[in-house]
């Protein structure tokens, strides 16, 4: 909910392209600068434990937005918005690292898919909700329900999951990141992984300023609508991670995600390029429920390709490596961004973004046989950590 509703808040309170584009930038330095730090912890910490301090941090962090009332007080929301991202990228190798454990191997992708539904299920609820709670409660209303989000994911975290990690030291930090990067090299499939992922997150970039531009300017709507635009994609998001568990033992996770950003892509081209037809609302949501499914398919196939080709000890520094990367490419594609609705057309822009997606999704599958080839060592580190 907090970082669809800000730079919907940021734009509606200054109305600055620049200055929604500076609040999707500043929720990703912090990612760039801590990944290698996050993805170190993943695997020296106990990871359940690790998300449930997060999530703790990230309630106390929002306490700051209680003192932004106007324009002049964007640079808070600026640092909260840091802040939580730079939890955030604690949290998400932790959980990423933790979940083949969790599982049979051959299980990982339909597991990921599961964790899509329910990211889905939640991002259906909090960008819907986020729009029309930022609409309706202002500021306010965000602080409280995601507050509210963040200590139900506490409660659930108290339990155990009945998986031990005890992981000695024996690295400094620098070390050890090294060797996060090393596996990176020695892996053929993790290597391909390298520039898709680049590429989806130059992508991601420019999808996430232009997208506003598109919704508040092109289509005419507000923030209720762009929350709704985004919500609805979740629709989309849990039928693709259905897909992607009723698919898991048949395609291999290469396929699944070169395919995956292929159709992405057509579909991303086709509802862009459909505001040329007509502006409705009701027809934006038709289209964006459906856009999704592709999108939710292609995360989970990049999941399960990194997590199937990393042993235990450094999947959370593998994980926070190629993130790193996405990260990176992404806040290139939001610095590209905000030139191009300056210097171009706001639909040849959007034409680019979907362009990337394609040139991703060719490139993973060029590369499948490395992609799909499977190493003795991660299985026998999912089966040892099972056990």
């Amino acid at each position: 909910m907090f970082m669809v509703a800000m730079p919907v808040y940021v734009y509606q309170l200054t109305g600055s392209v620049g200055a929604t584009a500076t609040n999707f930038l500043v929720e990703l330095l912090p990612a760039l600068l801590l990944s290698p730090v996050a993805g170190v912890l993943a695997d020296r910490w106990d990871r359940r434990r690790t998300m449930m301090w997060v999530s703790l941090a990230q309630v106390a962090a929002l306490l700051p937005l209680i003192a932004v009332h106007g324009p002049d007080q964007v640079f808070i929301v600026n640092i909260v918005t840091a802040v939580q991202a730079a939890l955030s990228t604690v949290f998400q190798p932790a959980k990423y690292a933790l979940l083949p454990s969790l599982v049979e191997r051959q299980d990982v992708p339909a597991a990921n898919g599961l964790v899509s539904i329910n990211g889905n299920l939640a991002r259906l609820g909090g960008a819907s909700l986020g729009g029309f709670v930022l609409g309706w409660f202002g500021l306010a209303g965000i602080l409280v329900a995601d507050a509210a989000s963040f200590l139900l994911a506490i409660v659930l975290l108290l339990r155990p999951f009945g998986v031990s990690r005890e992981v000695p030291i024996h690295q400094t930090a620098w070390r050890a990141y090294l060797e996060g990067l090393r596996e990176i090299r020695t892996r053929p499939g993790l290597r391909a992984m390298v520039v898709t992922v680049g590429l989806m997150g130059l992508a991601q970039g420019l999808f996430a300023v232009l997208f506003v531009v598109f919704v508040t300017d092109r289509l005419g709507g507000g923030e209720s609508d762009t929350g709704l635009l985004r919500g609805v994609q979740a629709i989309g998001g849990m039928v693709g991670g259905g897909l992607v568990g009723m698919l898991a033992r048949r395609t291999e996770p290469g396929r699944l995600l070169g395919w995956s950003l292929v159709v992405f892509s057509v579909m991303t081209a086709a509802t862009w390029n459909s505001a040329y037809l007509t502006t409705s609302m009701a027809w934006f949501v038709g289209l964006f429920s459906v856009l999704g499914a592709p999108g939710i398919a292609a995360f989970a196939g990049r999941m399960s390709v990194t997590q199937m080709h990393t042993q235990d000890a450094t999947r959370g520094r593998v994980m926070a490596s190629l993130q790193s990367v996405f990260d990176a490419s992404q806040a290139l594609g939001l610095i590209c961004a905000g030139t191009l609705v300056a210097w171009i057309s706001l639909p040849l822009a959007l034409d680019v973004q979907a362009a990337l997606l394609a040139v991703a999704g060719l490139l993973a599958l060029w590369n499948v046989r490395q992609v799909v080839e499977v190493a003795e060592e991660p299985e026998r580190a999912l089966d040892t950590a099972r056990t």
